[in-house]
């Protein structure tokens, strides 16, 4: 089943020319440019705050992970193996 957006199809060849012309005709031709700025400058603000969400979110899992590390229990199997590879570099 077809998503209802693709129900006609997507607008092409001629269909952008008259959708085009509309706009122009509600707006007018001199705030075309000014909706188009406004609309660079929301994208532009909405892909920053993306950004920052994501930095945020790699932080916290980068903590988490961090935290995992260092409260796993040391068993006398690790002590052994760091004990020999240490003195494997010694010599």
């Amino acid at each position: 089943m077809q998503p209802h957006i693709f129900a006609f199809g997507l607008p092409h060849g001629a269909e952008w020319f008259w959708i085009f012309l509309g706009i122009v005709v509600l707006f007018g031709a001199d705030k075309i440019p000014k909706l188009a700025r406004g609309l660079g400058k929301s994208v532009g603000e909405f892909k920053k705050a993306k950004e920052e969400f994501e930095k945020e979110v790699n932080a916290a899992a980068a903590e988490t992970e961090a935290k995992k590390i260092e409260d796993k229990p040391v068993t006398p199997a690790d002590s052994t193996a760091s004990t020999s590879a240490e003195l494997t570099k010694k010599t």
